[in-house]
């Protein structure tokens, strides 16, 4: 699992690292059940401190995304990755309703584009 922090973002850090590993969930490069990198290894590769990361992971854990499993590490959890399924509906909604009120796909496109 390759992780990356966006420089430019504004958001603290362990947001961010929730973010990256939330991500990764969705687009399936950790499955359920797969075991992650050691919060150590993580805040090495991220050049953060390991607090920071434990606290990324632990906002996870609360979200039922990953599990801690004392001597087994961190795993992520049986149907972690229904987020993104759940987005993509909210995208086609989204893009249903704008066409709807006669927007088009480029309009949607500037409007998305100009909120972040």
């Amino acid at each position: 699992m390759l992780l990356r922090l966006d420089t430019t973002d504004t958001r603290p850090l362990h947001e961010q690292v929730a973010a990256a590993i939330r991500r990764a969930i969705a687009e399936g490069e950790c499955r359920a059940g797969e075991r992650l990198p050691s919060a150590r290894d993580l805040s090495t590769a991220l050049d953060l401190n390991v607090n920071t990361v434990l606290r990324g992971l632990r906002e996870l854990r609360d979200e039922g995304l990953l599990e801690f499993r004392r001597g087994r590490g961190i795993t992520v959890a049986e149907g972690a990755a229904a987020p993104r399924s759940g987005l993509r509906i909210k995208v086609r909604e989204l893009v249903a309703e704008a066409s709807r009120l006669g927007y088009s796909r480029t309009d949607l496109i500037d409007m998305i584009q100009e909120s972040s």
